[in-house]
């Protein structure tokens, strides 16, 4: 008797996703729960997974097509076979130096090295950007030791072991000279290569993801009245606190402190003194927080992704930068869930990891307003009356002209300069 795997519910407001790729084809066993395939939707890749053990059965839908919560994609059919069912070998045996041949379109299994560790079945259930990944770097995946959740292969994996199969590549030996063949009338043709100056395209389609983030950034730009301040902070305070108490601190709370927990914790300060900061437009009325619900954009496979750091104004600097920790690795996983990235009041983005220097970030709706973080440098400022040389970073707020003004958002900024250029303004809440 078959089972039926339909589409999960995806998350608040979300109907509809596209499949991504099946990580399991027709006569794979399959284990309870296990991914059987990956979904892509308007905000994270989530995986299917199969509601009973047994045979992986039809798939009724291909990769790529759009799918709608509770939706028949697959059917489980019952049996504990570990094993699809063996090829069917031809009648005809073949010859010597000959490849056996299959009937239909049977596929025959992939032999496992001799002598090699077998690899565990969850190596093998990879997501559509570590697919690609594997594609364009020609690796095995099979041989690769995975890092992300329950020993899953990512991205990063695989381009280290591109990197290392690359370093391990022999050099390329000379050919023997071929032996001479019979005369020929027609003249011989030139040996054929890759032209210097070949050019390539290749067509992509965009994932779900990539096609939301570009309507909703360009709806930010066609609705709201967006404009950007600057202003430049002297981090030499933040660096040396962090210096002074950085083994301390990870020794007490098992997580390093790093700069983002400054920067969330001087925001929720200066939110306080300018609230429209962190209000949102709902139609004719402007709807104030009494909350900071910080939106961090973090590194996963697929993209960026924003998941919020909820009550950031209550939140201890290492519960902040426990939080942020765990969203960066669950993200390389690539398993965080649709619920931490919805609803986010104030957006802080670090470009600086990166090398940015300056930029001017694009809000994310309904929010009005995004911080962006640039690289620390070091450039020559008057101090005292004398030219020093301080660790300076650029700060960029872009913010919604319709609910929030030129002098709000100035006295944020200035806010946060203060707050950050000395520390101690964090701790007796000034």
């Amino acid at each position: 008797m078959a089972t039926e795997v339909k589409v999960p519910t995806l998350g608040e407001s979300i109907t509809e996703a596209t499949l991504g790729a099946w990580l399991k084809q027709p006569g794979d066993p399959v284990a309870a729960d296990e991914p059987i395939a990956s979904l892509e939707t308007d905000k994270v890749a989530l995986d299917v997974p199969s509601p009973v053990a047994g045979v992986m059965g039809e798939q009724r839908v291909k990769e790529g097509d759009n799918v709608s919560v509770g939706a028949v994609i697959a059917t489980i059919e019952a049996g504990g076979s570990a094993a699809a069912t063996p090829p069917v070998a031809d009648a005809n045996p073949p010859g010597p130096g000959e490849t056996p041949t299959l009937k239909g379109d049977e596929t025959a299994p992939v032999a496992a090295d001799a002598g090699g560790e077998e690899s565990g079945e969850s190596n093998l259930t990879l997501s559509p950007a570590v697919r690609r990944a594997v594609l364009e770097n020609h690796v095995d995946p099979s041989k690769i030791k995975g890092t992300g959740k329950d020993g899953r292969v990512t991205k990063d994996d695989v381009l280290t072991a591109a990197k290392a199969q690359k370093a391990e590549a022999p050099a390329p030996s000379v050919a023997a000279p071929a032996p001479p063949s019979a005369p020929s009338s027609a003249p011989a043709a030139p040996p054929r290569s890759a032209a210097a100056g070949e050019r390539r395209e290749e067509r992509v389609r965009m994932t779900r993801l990539r096609q939301t983030v570009a309507r909703r950034l360009k709806e930010a730009q066609n609705t709201a009245a967006m404009l950007t301040t600057f202003n430049d902070v002297d981090m030499t305070a933040v660096m040396e606190a962090r210096a002074r108490y950085k083994d301390l601190f990870e020794k007490k709370h098992g997580i390093r402190l790093g700069f983002m927990a400054f920067f969330v914790k001087a925001a929720a300060l200066a939110a306080r003194d300018v609230p429209s900061v962190n209000a949102s437009i709902d139609g004719d009325e402007i709807v104030y927080h009494d909350y900071l619900d910080v939106s961090v954009a973090v590194s996963a496979p697929q993209g960026l992704v924003v998941p919020v750091i909820r009550d950031a104004q209550a939140l201890s600097f290492a519960e902040i930068e426990t939080t942020i920790a765990d969203f960066g690795n669950r993200a390389k996983a690539g398993t965080l869930t649709i619920e931490e990235m919805q609803g986010g009041t104030f957006t802080i983005s670090n470009g600086g990891v990166f090398g940015s220097l300056l930029s001017t970030p694009i809000i994310n709706p309904p929010q009005s307003a995004v911080l962006g973080m640039h690289r620390i440098e070091e450039r020559p400022v008057v101090k005292g009356g004398q030219i020093v040389a301080r660790p300076m970073m650029y700060l960029a707020l872009s913010y919604d002209h319709r609910l929030i003004d030129g002098r709000e958002a100035v006295t944020f900024l200035v806010r946060m300069k203060e707050a950050l250029e000395d520390p101690t303004r964090l701790l007796i809440d000034l």
